[in-house]
């Protein structure tokens, strides 16, 4: 009930009747296909309702009827936006009931690749962000210049674009080609960091950009751990959990980096968490490549006898391999019997994978735990309350990737 009133200074009491609309799934701001059930009173949001299911695509499915290697092609399709993450997470779980000890050059690699897809994951989040909040003067343009330079780093390594398939049961497809580590280290500590610099310049202190952001979308931290949020959404609420630190993986308790988080809890907070993480990895991409066992593959080559020879070698001759001596996996390599858990810390949070394994060539039992999932599940208690305008800012604040949800 609200009282208003009229030209002639006479109070009118007026009723608004609650409605009900469809947000998506072909609204362009829910990310393609996601459905939001909104119930408005006016223009407040009252309750929400996500409605899922409309890109499932059977990827545990899938899963249980390939091969461990062929399935290997698969598994980038899980988060598109994180193939690395997807493929290192499935390989841990394999590696893990096959007893299989990766090369230690093979590690660094691995971190190498998957950090900078995860540069690649955050800047296009940003653009569509910025994009999201009405941003159309061309700010995804910035984003999408430097994620299409390091997606042709990862070209030059994998042969592909976005489904790289390049973490392998084992190491990885091949070595890095020569000169790639010395190109990629110059890229990012010469133009990108200055790049990130532009995207603050146009959006951290920009009046606009912070009325759309601060206070809108408050996470409390219980919730986000009741409900299993990961990743920066949660480092955005005060809770520092990183698996890369939690639980370290790979070779990630040999490198030395910092983990952003926040006690705010906003859209603003997770923006900032977010666009911190994208100078963090840099400095940790940068590091790892500095302590790459065997430097470039170019040095590699020439130094190989050098660095394996001797009394007290540098490295022993499988460190520097960047597959496992004798695991060129056939087609009907198999795998078990046994059960093993593996995660990694994907740009969207905990990717993690239950695989079981009976001893043949293809897994008996895949599943997915996916971090966009869970992060979806606490936009109704977000929402609620706020104008309709702020359903896109707050939704694309969580960074969800739809085929990360349906899987």
């Amino acid at each position: 009930m609200s009282i208003v009133k009229d030209i002639g200074h006479t109070e009118k009491a007026f009723k608004t009747d609650e409605m009900i609309i469809n947000m998506g799934p072909q609204h362009p701001s829910t990310h393609g296909v996601l459905r939001l059930i909104l119930t408005l009173n006016g223009e407040i949001v009252k309750n929400c309702e996500p409605v899922i299911g409309y890109l499932h695509r059977g990827m545990e499915w899938l899963g249980q009827n390939r091969t461990y290697v062929q399935y290997q092609a698969l598994v980038d399709r899980v988060d598109y936006l994180a193939g690395m993450s997807d493929s290192h997470a499935y390989i841990m779980a394999v590696e893990k009931i096959a007893g299989i000890q990766v090369p230690l050059r093979a590690e660094y690699i691995r971190v190498i690749c998957t950090e900078l897809n995860r540069i690649i994951s955050h800047l296009l989040w940003l653009g569509i962000f910025m994009l999201d909040l009405g941003a159309m003067f061309g700010f995804p343009f910035y984003t999408f210049r430097d994620r299409e330079t390091i997606l042709s780093f990862l070209e030059e390594v994998s042969g592909q674009r976005m489904m790289f398939n390049y973490i392998r049961i084992g190491g990885v497809f091949k070595d890095l080609p020569k000169g790639w580590t010395k190109k990629v280290k110059k890229w990012l500590t010469t133009e990108f960091v200055n790049y990130i610099d532009e995207y603050e310049a146009i959006a951290t202190k920009n009046p606009i950009f912070l009325v759309r952001t601060q206070g809108i979308g408050y996470l409390d931290p219980k919730l986000a751990l009741n409900r299993g949020v990961t990743g920066p959404s949660l480092r955005a609420s005060g809770i520092n959990i990183d698996l890369r630190k939690y639980k370290p993986y790979s070779v990630y308790d040999k490198l030395n980096f910092n983990i952003p988080t926040s006690t705010v809890g906003d859209t603003n907070a997770r923006y900032q968490c977010r666009i911190q993480e994208l100078r963090e990895t840099a400095k940790l991409v940068v590091e790892a490549i500095d302590k790459l066992p065997g430097g470039d593959t170019e040095d590699l080559e020439k130094n190989r006898a050098e660095l394996t020879s001797g009394e007290n070698p540098t490295y022993k001759a499988e460190d520097l391999m960047f597959i496992a001596k004798g695991k060129n996996v056939p087609m009907g390599f198999k795998c078990g019997p046994g059960e093993a858990y593996a995660a990694v810390e994907s740009p969207r949070g905990q990717l993690g994978v239950h695989l079981i394994a009976d001893g043949t060539s293809v897994p008996y039992r895949i599943k997915w735990r996916s971090p966009s999932y869970n992060n979806t599940s606490i936009l109704p208690d977000l929402i609620k309350g706020h104008p309709v305008s702020d359903v896109v800012a707050i939704f694309s604040s969580l960074d969800v990737i739809l085929p990360d949800v349906d899987r």
